[in-house]
């Protein structure tokens, strides 16, 4: 609840008073990595660890965390960027227990998924879901890394691709990645990993909306553009 008021102190809402500060290339490793371990390390203990469905879910959750504890950190450009101490700690908290949950439930205490799963709607519509919000995602997180010179630090506006009708098309892809992880997995622990995460990014979102379109608005060639981006949602 707390984030629905005040958005986590990293990135372009980093603020002081938080305590202490690491790299932001060292943050997402250490705070992503519990995510991906935890998880691998119940699918191999796990007494199911057969099944399309059950095989294709787990690749699909260690290709993002491989991609958030390995290339993202890499494709960082400046060493100014840093991430509290606590949101590491709090990253680092939360990954271990949805990891736990998650895994938990799929591969140990959870219901079997059905043989048949694989041909559900829920299913199909979950896994291409996420394979667009993963795009998204990734697509806009370039972008905006691709918005300063290696070495170059400060803010600076994106615009272009999904950015022309969102001002965090990243936050959105990842929103609609996780809540087609929900529908695919069709449980409770994935349910409630969509709800953090809309929770967690959604104020985050709006925190950084206002800043985007009063800097697109004042540029005049980009005016109709601003005028019809939204926050998340076009």
């Amino acid at each position: 609840m707390v984030l629905l008021i005040i958005p986590a102190p990293y990135g372009r809402v980093s603020r002081s008073g938080w305590g202490p500060q690491l790299s932001s290339r060292l943050g997402w490793t250490l705070m992503e990595a519990p995510a991906r371990l935890l998880f691998f390390a119940l699918f191999l203990a796990g007494p199911r660890r057969s099944g399309f469905a059950l095989l294709l879910l787990s690749l699909l959750w260690i290709i993002h965390y491989v991609d958030r504890t390995v290339f993202f950190p890499l494709r960082l450009r400046g060493n100014r960027q840093h991430m509290t101490l606590v949101t590491v700690l709090l990253g680092v908290f939360f990954n271990a227990g949805n990891a736990y949950l998650n895994g938990r439930h799929l591969f140990h205490l959870g219901s079997a998924l059905p043989t048949d799963w694989p041909t559900d709607p829920r299913f199909l519509a979950g896994i291409l879901l996420f394979v667009v919000g993963f795009v998204l995602n990734k697509s806009s997180d370039q972008s905006l890394i691709g918005l300063r010179a290696p070495g170059e630090s400060g803010y600076r506006i994106p615009e272009g691709g999904a950015f022309r009708w969102v001002s965090c098309p990243n936050y959105l892809g990842e929103i609609v990645e996780w809540g087609g992880w929900a529908l695919a997995c069709w449980n409770l622990p994935g349910a409630a990993f969509f709800l953090w995460t809309t929770a967690n990014l959604g104020p985050r979102a709006v925190s950084t909306h206002p800043l985007r379109r009063r800097s697109v608005l004042g540029t005049r060639q980009s005016r109709t553009q601003g005028a019809r981006t939204a926050a998340l949602f076009a």
